[in-house]
């Protein structure tokens, strides 16, 4: 039988180990305590190396993340690569299958370093990969092959070469491949994989994949296959619509897909609640410029359910006012958030009411907005400014929202520049717009283009402005030209109903 030892000496062995070895964090470069030493100290080794094992995998832990300190991960897989290698006695104990999981995790936090540069399959994890293969862990462990699979999230190619190698696939395998292709842009892609869950490997999805999947519906416009999963539970698991994230996901896809009866409908019929379901639903009505309703929803969430409006609400309700172009409700409700509801007002609660002031034209105003925030104003906030310039045409106020942008860095997006030249246009002042175009060819400067997608007959189908390539971009055509044609013309009843059959026959 193992030796009995006390949690406090047990508690203390692992604070001694943390007070020693976290200072050395600060520069990744400085020698290692001797770990042996502070084992033994602790009474660890060599009379109980199945605790040490626990200790250090407990202090891998703590390192894998970058939340204390930046160096953290990489101390992490220094303190595995000591573990690894051979000793003079007393030897550590060697890592097991909780250990890599943790040094998976610290690899992860390295790769998404503002100052990683890594090349792809160069870094520690691509190596710790290897060494598993190596080790008989991959695929043959549950935790190694997750701690995979949240590696390689950023690269859905590599991440599915690991998924495909699993002789064992569980929901969660599922669900970090459709959420490593839906975050790298191509849902459709993350969608198949779920089809695959259903249809061919059997494979009963949990709250947190569906989740996922209805999540990857939104994001591809894909209603038909969201309405299916939705079908799916209330079929074979109706007590999941109960959880609070798969409800909130089948209300945000419903309102994105232009369906907010339906959303509406999963949402009065959720039996519980809470501040993150009711922010989902103020979100929808957002969406579809219903301010009246949104901003109701603030009183309705006490009154109902006994839930009290946090940021996230009151943010959809002033976004719905901005959508709406009810400036003076958005105003009110900015100026009533702490008082009333007890949310103070942050940065992107004054963007949003800067971004309402300058749709309906009142740029002056916003400015003022802005001079009077508690906080420093971020690149969203001159954004809008300067949007609203171009909607109405007010250039010197472009220009200093363009110097705003430049000195906090949007220099860096053609979009700015763009924006600013095409001002110049309007405004027709031609030598400022060609030398605003000649900073862009001048410096480099690229924007990633912006694209939309959406469902037809089961398919989803994405395309960007001025689109050369769709397969059907004729049709996109002329289907636009009848919309101008009919908005210049200010058509009848009779006439809309006819350019809705239109639309619908194609």
């Amino acid at each position: 039988m193992r030796p009995y030892i006390p949690k406090p000496t047990f508690a203390f062995c692992h604070s001694l180990l943390a007070s020693r070895l976290l200072p050395s964090a600060a520069s990744p470069t400085a020698p290692l305590l001797s770990i042996q030493a502070l084992l033994v100290t602790a009474g660890l080794l060599p009379r109980h190396p199945d605790l040490a094992l626990l200790a250090l995998n407990s202090l891998l832990h703590a390192l894998s993340r970058r939340a204390a300190r930046p160096a953290h991960p990489r101390l992490a897989l220094r303190l595995l690569r000591l573990m690894l290698s051979p000793t003079t006695p007393p030897a550590l104990p060697a890592p097991d299958h909780l250990s890599f999981p943790f040094a998976l995790s610290a690899a992860a936090a390295l790769d998404a370093a503002p100052s990683s540069s890594a090349a792809a399959g160069t870094g520690p994890g691509p190596q710790l990969h290897a060494l598993l293969v190596r080790n008989a862990l991959f695929p043959a462990d549950h935790y190694v092959t997750t701690a995979l699979l949240q590696l390689y999230s950023p690269r859905p190619d590599l991440a599915r070469r690991v998924f495909d190698e699993l002789p064992r696939r569980e929901a969660i395998h599922y669900d970090l491949l459709i959420g490593s292709y839906a975050r790298a842009g191509a849902p459709a892609e993350g969608l198949s994989v779920f089809r695959t869950m259903l249809d061919d490997d059997g494979v009963a999805p949990d709250a947190v994949v569906l989740t996922t999947a209805v999540a990857a519906c939104a994001q591809a416009g894909a209603l038909d296959l969201g309405a299916w999963v939705h079908r799916y539970v209330e079929r074979a698991a109706p007590g999941l619509l109960a959880d609070a994230f798969l409800g909130s996901a089948l209300i945000g896809m419903y309102a994105k897909c232009g369906c907010l009866e339906e959303a509406v409908r999963v949402f009065d019929g959720m039996p519980e609640r809470n501040a993150y379901v009711w922010a989902t639903m103020v979100g929808a009505l957002a969406v579809h410029g219903m301010a009246a309703e949104a901003v109701a929803c603030l009183e309705r969430m006490a009154r109902e359910d006994g839930v009290r409006p946090d940021g996230v609400a009151v943010l959809g309700a002033l976004s719905a006012c901005a959508h709406a172009g009810v400036v003076e409700e958005g105003l009110r409700l900015l100026g009533e958030m702490r008082p009333r509801y007890g949310v103070v007002p942050g940065h992107e609660h004054y963007s949003c009411a800067v971004d309402m002031l300058c749709r309906v034209g009142r740029l002056e105003d916003a400015v003022g907005l802005v001079e009077t925030m508690p906080m420093a104003p971020l690149a969203s906030v001159w954004g809008s400014v300067l949007a609203g310039c171009r909607s109405h045409g007010n250039v010197e106020l472009a220009e200093v929202a363009a110097r705003e942008l430049e000195r906090l860095g949007g220099s860096a997006d053609e979009g700015v520049y763009v924006q600013l030249s095409n001002i110049y246009l309007d405004a027709n002042r031609k030598d400022d717009a060609r030398r605003v175009r000649k900073l862009i060819g001048g410096r480099g400067i690229k924007k990633l283009p912006a694209y939309s997608a959406l469902e037809v007959d089961g398919e989803v189908s994405s395309f960007v402005a001025d689109d050369q390539a769709h397969p059907r971009r004729f049709e996109i055509w002329e289907v636009l030209r009848l919309l101008a044609d009919q908005m210049a013309q200010k058509p009848n009843e009779e006439e809309s109903v006819e350019l809705i059959c239109v639309l619908a026959g194609m």
